[in-house]
């Protein structure tokens, strides 16, 4: 059986990881000759360890992790300050983002059969347990209504942010895809106010966003990667999001 066909169905202009990898980087040194062997890369992608879709961990040193449940940045500003000071002299800043959504063999989405195992299980886990719990009063059950708890923050976190967008969701055409393209558009837009909020921290010349959905296969096939954005930030020629005062502290100057 063939993924490919089968995940273009859901997302027609998704491409392998694999292929998103070689084309970006390639992009990146020839078009804005970033040297590549001193960028900074960045991650604001869930915690789950299937999340592994690009080859950029095997070409770009380290990355700075800003993701947790859902792939939102949690480590927010504070966390995109410290990555602005860590950049290598020289170098650029390459951020790469976004949720991301299983598919079984048979072409169901939010399910996937993962590395060693028969059974199928929920991709995004997260994001599925959020669309679970919204679905409660369709089914009769007590609304849901998420408070934040400090064993499980990340999660209630998530479900806040996505509360706005519960109608929406739940009465899609399908839920799961849609919770996922929700999640994308609030990563998206939280990661965009993040850089420019501390966009005066960056001594690099160049920030490169690059926003997609990671689509899960099976250990059969490769995983894919829908991209929504692709951003090239100028640094030189962005103005101050937010007041200086708020990043004028030796704390943050230190990170």
């Amino acid at each position: 059986m063939e993924m490919e066909p089968i995940i273009q169905q859901h997302y027609p202009n998704a491409k392998t990881g694999e292929e998103i990898t070689f084309n970006y980087l390639n992009l990146l040194a020839r078009e804005y000759k970033t040297n590549l062997k001193k960028m900074l890369f960045a991650t604001s992608l869930c915690s789950d360890d299937v999340n592994v879709s690009t080859d950029f961990r095997k070409v770009l040193n380290r990355p700075f992790s800003m993701g947790g449940l859902g792939g939102l940045p949690y480590s927010g500003l504070t966390g995109m300050v410290a990555f602005s000071h860590h950049i290598p002299d020289g170098g650029d800043a390459f951020i790469f983002y976004g949720p991301h959504i299983g598919i079984t063999d048979e072409g169901e989405l939010g399910r996937m059969r993962r590395l060693g195992q028969k059974k199928l299980t929920n991709s995004c886990g997260a994001l599925m347990l959020a669309l679970e719990r919204f679905q409660q009063e369709d089914k009769g059950e007590e609304t849901y209504v998420p408070h934040l708890v400090e064993y499980d923050y990340q999660q209630v976190l998530l479900e806040q942010m996505l509360m706005p967008f519960k109608d929406r969701i739940i009465h899609s055409e399908n839920p799961k895809k849609e919770i996922t393209e929700v999640a994308y558009y609030k990563i998206n837009k939280q990661i965009n106010r993040l850089v420019r909020m501390s966009i005066k921290e960056f001594r690099c010349q160049k920030i490169f966003l690059l926003g997609g959905i990671i689509i899960n296969t099976s250990e059969d096939y490769h995983d894919y990667v829908d991209i929504r954005n692709f951003e090239v930030i100028h640094t030189k020629e962005q103005e101050q999001y937010i007041p200086n005062s708020i990043l004028e502290t030796e704390a943050f100057k230190h990170l």
